[in-house]
């Protein structure tokens, strides 16, 4: 009778922590809101402060990414600012997982963070993230979670899509703005790159944050229709790089100082191509 009860728990838990809308732990694991809420309040946030544009003087420029850094420890996310300031990056994007979701981890980070005038930087959160009520910390820190910025050179422009994908989903309002964004702005701009925490194509079965199968589907029609060149994420902890259709897929390394394949990604848009490395920590 023990044994079955501490299966019931264990599955209760994985349940509770997995991708769907339906369960709330609050002040417990988890409190996933509903991807609703948080779409609706990032979206207030983006009218109140609008989006980002960044205009530089050259054509050719590289956007750094990275992901699962789970704070704690901050050597390697220090390494990271520091080599994309060094390297001059026209902006950095933290792909979710940045912390454990515990006050004090978001409060590590803030301290952590550069400056945007030394430093553009951009975050999404991860299902870690959203763990002991950590959206409140996240909107506090980072304002939104559900995005995009534009960045503009003398050839050309280039846009840059966050979305929101820490409770596995992005829910039908998010999914409903991403249509319109690209149906209204794609045609605008030379490349297009999406950068969301959740994988799209799972290397490992896992316990939390598994994609709906329908939304997968749609997404991946979504971005072949509208030819986005790359879709980013991180959650897996292991790189990966997968075509399919007109867009490659990449899953980034954990970034978290344990991890010895811990790396970033760097992309470089030029007017020829766009290019991209995986650079060891």
């Amino acid at each position: 009778m023990g044994n079955l009860k501490s299966k019931l728990i264990i599955s209760f838990l994985i349940l509770s922590l997995s991708s769907c809308n339906k369960f709330e732990l609050k002040g417990f694991v988890s409190s996933y809101e509903q991807a609703n809420f948080r779409f609706d309040q990032s979206m207030n946030w983006n009218n109140a402060n609008g989006y980002t544009e960044i205009n530089l003087p050259t054509n050719t420029y590289a956007i750094h990414s990275m992901g699962d850094s789970h704070i704690g420890p901050t050597e390697n996310l220090d390494l990271f600012f520091e080599n994309s300031k060094v390297e001059n990056a026209a902006a950095v994007v933290l792909v979710g997982d940045i912390t454990t979701g515990n006050v004090e981890d978001y409060q590590v980070l803030a301290n952590h963070l550069p400056s945007k005038e030394s430093l553009m930087y951009f975050a999404l959160t991860g299902n870690h993230d959203l763990y002991f009520d950590g959206w409140k910390q996240f909107r506090e820190l980072f304002g939104t979670s559900s995005y995009y910025f534009v960045v503009n050179t003398p050839a050309a422009s280039d846009i840059f899509i966050g979305l929101e994908t820490g409770g596995g989903t992005l829910g039908d309002k998010q999914l409903e703005w991403l249509k319109n964004l690209l149906n209204s702005k794609r045609a605008n701009y030379r490349y297009c790159t999406v950068f969301t925490h959740n994988n799209l194509f799972r290397l490992r079965p896992t316990e939390s944050t598994n994609p709906f199968a329908e939304e997968i589907q749609v997404l991946a029609d979504l971005f072949a229709r509208y030819k986005v060149n790359m879709v980013v994420n991180g959650h897996d902890h292991k790189r990966n790089t997968a075509v399919f259709g007109y867009t490659t897929y990449l899953i980034m390394d954990a970034l978290l100082d344990s991890n010895k394949n811990a790396s970033y990604l760097k992309i470089t848009y030029s007017q020829q191509n766009m290019e991209y490395r995986f650079v060891e920590i």
